[in-house]
C-alpha cells in the first residue's frame, strides 16, 4: 500500500489540452488498473510489483496522447474494459505566442480489454471521423449488460457518431441503441442507464435506460427542474458528472446537484433534484470522477477546478465574462459522504480527484493539481501533476469535518440559487455577505432523505456592507437565493 504514495507524475509529454489525470483506477483480481492522461499509458501493476504499461500501441504508432478522461471502465469475469480516446499519433500543430492547437485527424476513440489472467491487453473496438477539427465521440462510461452478456458505451463528448452503443465482448461489432448523447451511467436493477445530453452546453435533460429484455429506450425527461427540486428552484448548465445505484433509486450527479429516484417508474419513487454544491458559471462540479461505493453508502466527489481556458477564441464581452467566471476558484475538491437522510463533508483536497477505487483496507484517490483546458490553450505537455494517494478507509468513515471556506461571485450567481451546502457535523456555520445594496436572501434547509423534503426556510434582511449570518441552527443541506442581482458582492460560506 506504501509504494502508491511514490506513484506521483509530474509534466510530461502529452499533446492536449491542459491536463489529464489518472483514470479508471479499479482494483480487480489483485490487479490495480488505471490510465494516465494525457500520457495514454495504461498501467496494471499487480500486488507481486510486476507492471505492464500499454501505451496503446494497437490503435496506432507513437508517441501517443490521451487515453481516458472519464473513468470508462468495467470488470466481467477475468477481464477488465477500459475506453476512452487517443491521439495515435499526436499531432501538435505548435503555439503562435501562447496560443497552441491540436490536429484532431489521428484521434480514436476505443474500447480495449485486459485479461487478466493471461496478461495481455486486445483491442476490442476503435472508431475515428479523421477531421482536422472535430472527433467521434469518445467513450466517457462503460456499462455491463449482465441480461444479454454485452458492453453498453456512452458517447457524448465529440462531433459525430454519438449516443449509446452497445458492443459484443467477444467480435466487438458495435451497433448505436440511442441517438441521444449520454455522457456517464450505471446499472440500475438490470437495467443500463445513461443521461441525456442532446445539447452539450446545457448538460443533462434526463435519463435513458435500455430494457435489456426488449431492447427499446425508456426515457425520462425533466421538463421543468424547479418542479423537482427540494429548494424549489430550477438548474442550469448541468455537465454530467457520473451516476451511481444505491438504496434501489439511481443516483445521476451533475453540476449543481444530483438527480435521484426512479426513472423507469418514477410513480414509485419520483425523481428529485437535490442541489448539492451549486455555484453557478462555475466550473466547480462532480465531473470527471466517479463515485465509490463505500460501507453502503456513496462516496461522491466534488471538484473545485475541473475545467478552465486562458484564451478565450472570441474578443467579446461575454467571452470575457466567462473567462473570468472559470477562472474563479470556489473552494476545495471535498469528498461527500452520503448515508440517506445526511450527506457530509467528510475531506477537502486540491483541485481535482479523478478517480477512486477500493484496494483492500485503503481508498486509493487520483488526484491532479490542474484542470483541463480547451479552446487554444493546448500544449505539448500535460500541465499537471498527478498522483496516486491511499487513505485508510477507517480514517474515511471517523473523519471530522473539515474546516472550509467557500468564495462565491455575485455576478456569477446572478438571480439563481446557489449553495446545496452539506452543514452535517459542523458547530459554527456561518453565511457572511459582502453587499453593495440593500437586499434579502433566502436561506432553504432540506435533506437528502428518501424522499428528500424541506425543512425550513428564512429570510434574511441585508444592508450595504458586510452581513454576517449564523447557520448554527442549520443541521442538513442548506441553498441561497438573493432577492436582487448584486454582481460585485461577495459571498462567503465559512465552515468550521
Amino acid at each position: 500500500m506504501a509504494s502508491c504514495m511514490d506513484w506521483v507524475y509530474r509534466q510530461r509529454y502529452g499533446p492536449e489540452w491542459g491536463s489529464g489525470g489518472v483514470f479508471g483506477l479499479t482494483y480487480y483480481k489483485s490487479v490495480l488498473y488505471y490510465t494516465l492522461a494525457m500520457e495514454a499509458e495504461a498501467h496494471f501493476a499487480r500486488d507481486d510489483g510486476y507492471e505492464r504499461i500499454y501505451r496503446f500501441e494497437h490503435v496506432g504508432p507513437g508517441p501517443a496522447s490521451g487515453g481516458d478522461t472519464y473513468n470508462a471502465v468495467e470488470t466481467v469475469d477475468e477481464y477488465i474494459y477500459f475506453g476512452g480516446w487517443v491521439h495515435a499519433p499526436a499531432v501538435y500543430k505548435g503555439k503562435r505566442g501562447c496560443i497552441g492547437e491540436i490536429d484532431f485527424r489521428n484521434k480514436y476513440s476505443h474500447l480495449h480489454e485486459y485479461n487478466v489472467l493471461e496478461d495481455n491487453v486486445r483491442l476490442l473496438w476503435v472508431d475515428s471521423v479523421h477531421h482536422e477539427y472535430e472527433w467521434a465521440g469518445e467513450v466517457s462510461s462503460i456499462v455491463y449488460d449482465r441480461v444479454n452478456d454485452e458492453l453498453l458505451i456512452a458517447r457524448s463528448d465529440g462531433h459525430r457518431n454519438l449516443g449509446v452503443y452497445r458492443v459484443d465482448r467477444g467480435t466487438g461489432r458495435a451497433e448505436q441503441v440511442s441517438q441521444t448523447p449520454g455522457l456517464k451511467g450505471a446499472l440500475f436493477q438490470e437495467y443500463p442507464c445513461f443521461d441525456m445530453q442532446p445539447v452539450w452546453y446545457r448538460g443533462i435533460d434526463g435519463v435513458q435506460c435500455v430494457d435489456p429484455y426488449s431492447r427499446r429506450i425508456l426515457e425520462y425527461r425533466v421538463e421543468d427542474w424547479s418542479k423537482i427540486s427540494v429548494d424549489g428552484y430550477g438548474v442550469e448548465k448541468r455537465g454530467s458528472g457520473y451516476a451511481a445505484s444505491a438504496y434501489t433509486r439511481y443516483w445521476h450527479f451533475f453540476r449543481g446537484g444530483v438527480l435521484v429516484g426512479n426513472p423507469l417508474e418514477p410513480d414509485i419513487y419520483s425523481m428529485s433534484f437535490i442541489r448539492l454544491l451549486d455555484f453557478p458559471n462555475n466550473p466547480y462540479a462532480p465531473a470527471r470522477s466517479n463515485a465509490l461505493e463505500l460501507a453502503g453508502g456513496l462516496l461522491a466527489v466534488f471538484n473545485s477546478y475541473t475545467h478552465s481556458y486562458l484564451h478565450p477564441t472570441k474578443n467579446t464581452r461575454e467571452e470575457q465574462e466567462k473567462l473570468r467566471a472559470y477562472s474563479w476558484v470556489a473552494g476545495p475538491s471535498v469528498l461527500v459522504y452520503i448515508t440517506p437522510p445526511t450527506a457530509r463533508i467528510i475531506m477537502a483536497l486540491g483541485a481535482r480527484i479523478t478517480s477512486m477505487t477500493k484496494k483492500k483496507d485503503a481508498i486509493l484517490l487520483g488526484a491532479n493539481t490542474e484542470p483541463n483546458l480547451g479552446g487554444l490553450d493546448a500544449s505539448p505537455v500535460d500541465t499537471g501533476v498527478r498522483s496516486i494517494v491511499a487513505i485508510p478507509e477507517h480514517v474515511l468513515l471517523s473523519a471530522r469535518n473539515p474546516p472550509i471556506v467557500f468564495k462565491i461571485s455575485g455576478r456569477a450567481v446572478g438571480d439563481s440559487a446557489f449553495g446545496g451546502i452539506p452543514l452535517t457535523g459542523y458547530r459554527n456555520p456561518e453565511l457572511r455577505i459582502k453587499a453593495t445594496r440593500e437586499n434579502r436572501v433566502e436561506i432553504i434547509e432540506y435533506d437528502i432523505g428518501l424522499p428528500p423534503s424541506k425543512q425550513d426556510e428564512t429570510i434574511y434582511e441585508l444592508k450595504p456592507g458586510l452581513n454576517k449570518i449564523p447557520l448554527i441552527d442549520c443541521k442538513n443541506i442548506v441553498s441561497f437565493k438573493l432577492e436582487k442581482t448584486d454582481p460585485d458582492a461577495v459571498i462567503l460560506v465559512v465552515l468550521e
